[in-house]
């Protein structure tokens, strides 16, 4: 069974080998299917195990999913579990908190906030306990637990009715053993990419959307001051942001910055409704404007600075854990622009740690772009004082940031995960993406900075020829094909375009076609 098309594996292996001597993934054996929670009712007594599967019939004709989940009772199981609001990184002593249906995004010193879940709750129940369950949901059309991040509706937003839920049965990704990639370029025999980009609306954003607007469905529908839903956007977050609002029937407003994204990007909003305006300046100048604006007028903001979706986020992390088997790879590399991503996987990685699912969590990296790499100086000067930037032009636009929003969830996350921070050239992620690509992959160049990021890593000796390591690809490179016809053109000043693959003209004639694919064929074989 080829590992790429695997999403859940059994928790049985039928020949386990020590971490020094790691198997060869083709070669792994899991064949044992799991006998998991068909519930999804966490309402059993903590050290009740799920029951085994029964008969499902299909539903009435004339209900729909929400109608069956609605019938079943899915929605309203007396858990106990809830989460709110509170301050960053705050003093345990601290006291402030907010309701999830508050309007708010920042604490009352102007600090940054986060979503903290009743833990002792959640630890009622233990580690097998949420394997069996989430492992249970997997891959199923159960409202709303098809979806990848509402798979772990408990850990995301617990309270939240599923009636309210607005979702694409997004997440779910693959988790692509790069075969070829590791071991041609790198001398790696375990390396992974994980494909986020492959969602609703091809990027990660998805994931963190879901829930940012599953939420103001919900405000919206107890009458609470909210019009539309607001970003300031380089493209991917505009895109999702349209999408999950037109599938909800909610007005959204973008902030694009003028003519520096991608036509495939600016078209997604478009088609999806929303109210556009392009503005001559950059991200940080868009992003400055959203926030003023939402302080005065009836929109929610849906940027990162709203820690709702960094909980959506926060499920791929867990999901690679689910996709190992609930084994933990040794590194995971993330692109990182605002900076929310990076602190979201941490997040999900210290859950499953907390919660007794994993008993460790992997070391992060942060890939920047070098022309936006803010995260990258501050790390290289030790951790002292943080200086914004100003983002030059780069072919990976999402992360041409300067004044990242969650600097301080970044740090945090590093700090806590032993973490690195690395960059790459414009040169250096162009032509890791050609390399990726001729290896069968499609990525964009977000992920061109990351496996640049793993190329200095492998070169320098900090990351092992056997290390397990998860490149996080963040967006489809459909969205990103004009800087690969550009490459492959040889069209980008001062870039040798080293990998480029352009065709080859030939006279319309036998002999000409002959030559040159002899020509071809004699290169090969050699």
């Amino acid at each position: 069974m080829a590992a790429s098309s695997v999403f859940r594996w059994s928790s049985v292996s039928l020949h386990p080998q020590p971490k020094s001597a790691p198997q060869n993934p083709r070669y792994t054996t899991h064949c044992v299917p799991i006998k998991a929670a068909t519930s999804s009712d966490p309402s059993l007594t903590a050290d009740a195990t799920p029951p085994p599967s029964a008969a499902k019939h299909r539903r009435n004709a004339d209900e729909n999913i929400r109608d069956e989940a609605r019938r079943q009772n899915s929605f309203h199981s007396s858990h106990g579990f809830s989460a709110k609001y509170v301050p960053f990184n705050a003093d345990p002593a601290c006291t402030e908190s907010y309701s999830l249906d508050e309007i708010v995004y920042r604490s009352r010193s102007g600090g940054l906030l986060d979503v903290q879940h009743d833990m002792e709750a959640l630890k009622r129940y233990d580690g097998n306990y949420w394997k069996s369950l989430f492992d249970s949901r997997v891959g199923k059309t159960t409202w709303p637990y098809g979806s990848g991040v509402w798979s772990k509706k408990e850990w995301v937003l617990p309270e939240i009715d599923g009636d309210d839920i607005v979702s694409a049965f997004e997440g779910n990704s693959n988790l692509f053993w790069a075969e070829r990639f590791g071991k041609q370029f790198l001398g790696m025999s375990d390396l992974w990419v994980k494909h986020c980009g492959i969602s609703h609306t091809g990027s990660f954003k998805d994931l963190g959307m879901t829930v940012l607007v599953s939420q103001v469905n919900r405000l919206r529908k107890m009458n609470r001051p909210v019009v539309g839903v607001g970003c300031a956007s380089t493209g991917d977050t505009s895109a999702a942001l349209s999408a999950y609002c037109a599938s909800a029937g909610i007005p959204s407003i973008v902030f694009l910055p003028a003519n520096r994204i991608s036509v495939a990007q600016l078209v997604q909003p478009i088609a999806n409704g929303a109210f556009v305006l392009s503005i001559d300046t950059d991200f940080d100048g868009c992003m400055q404007l959203i926030r003023e604006v939402t302080s005065e007028l009836p929109i929610y903001l849906a940027n990162s600075l709203n820690s709702l979706r960094l909980e959506g986020q926060k499920t791929a992390a867990i999901e690679i854990l689910q996709q190992f088997d609930w084994e933990v790879p040794d590194w995971v590399i993330v692109p990182g622009g605002n900076l929310g991503n990076i602190y979201a996987f941490y997040k999900g990685f210290h859950m499953c740690k907390e919660l007794g699912l994993v008993d460790r969590i992997p070391r992060l990296v942060c890939a920047q772009a070098a022309n936006a790499n803010p995260l990258y100086l501050h790390y290289k000067s030790g951790w002292k004082e943080f200086k914004a930037v100003k983002a030059n032009s780069t072919f990976a636009s999402a992360i041409q940031i300067g004044d990242p929003v969650s600097i301080d969830r970044a740090v945090f996350a590093l700090k806590n995960s032993n973490g690195i921070v690395e960059e790459a050239t414009e040169e250096e992620l162009m032509d890791a993406m050609a390399q990726a690509d001729s290896t069968g992959m499609f990525i964009c160049p977000h992920t061109g900075v990351a496996l640049t990021a793993l190329i200095k890593l492998r070169k320098s000796g900090v990351i092992g020829p056997t290390d397990r390591t998860v490149v996080v690809s963040t967006a489809h490179g459909l969205k990103f094909t004009q800087s690969k016809i550009d490459y492959h053109s040889k069209e980008i000043p001062d870039m040798a375009c080293r990998f480029a693959n352009p065709p080859v003209q030939v006279k319309a004639d036998f002999g000409s076609v002959m030559d040159v694919l002899k020509r071809y064929l004699l290169s090969k074989d050699s």
